[in-house]
């Protein structure tokens, strides 16, 4: 299969992380690959931020994987810091050989190393396999999300 790296995501990788993130049914209808220019832009924001990283893994000079981590500092908990894991995408080459638990198994170290003291993700409700894939890597369902589209 060939060795992977899992690095800082760069410009260069735009277009193969926005291919991902439209390669299922939900981000084929949110996503637009043809235009890159809010990817661009959204991708320069991040860059500039120092608590968002977008992160892709690489085998074989292709980017297989991607996701977005964030630190979240907070005052709740007695002031812990927490993450956010977003964005979690596999190319469909790639899924079913271990490469999603390893990218996450990377995002819970680093969270760690950054000093978090709880990891939290979302998932659409209409996606039970990655629901499941979660609940194995032993992440608890403990809280509904909602969402507002402005």
């Amino acid at each position: 299969m060939g060795e992977l790296e899992i690095r800082a995501a760069t410009a260069e990788d735009l277009p193969a992380i926005v291919a991902m993130l439209a390669d299922d049914p939900l981000g084929a209808q949110r996503e637009s690959p043809k235009d890159l220019t809010p990817y661009r832009e959204a991708f320069a924001r991040l860059a500039a931020d120092p608590n968002q990283r977008q992160i892709v893994a690489v085998r074989a000079d292709r980017v297989v994987g991607t996701l977005q981590l964030t630190v979240i500092p907070g005052l709740s908990r007695r002031g812990a810091t927490r993450s956010l894991i977003e964005g979690v995408r596999i190319h469909a080459e790639e899924r079913g050989n271990g490469l999603g638990s390893q990218l996450i198994g990377w995002a819970v170290e680093e969270s760690r190393r950054s000093g978090c003291q709880l990891v939290e993700f979302t998932s659409d409700m209409t996606r039970t396999d990655a629901r499941r894939f979660y609940e194995r890597l032993g992440f608890t369902a403990s809280h509904v999300g909602f969402k507002m589209q402005l």
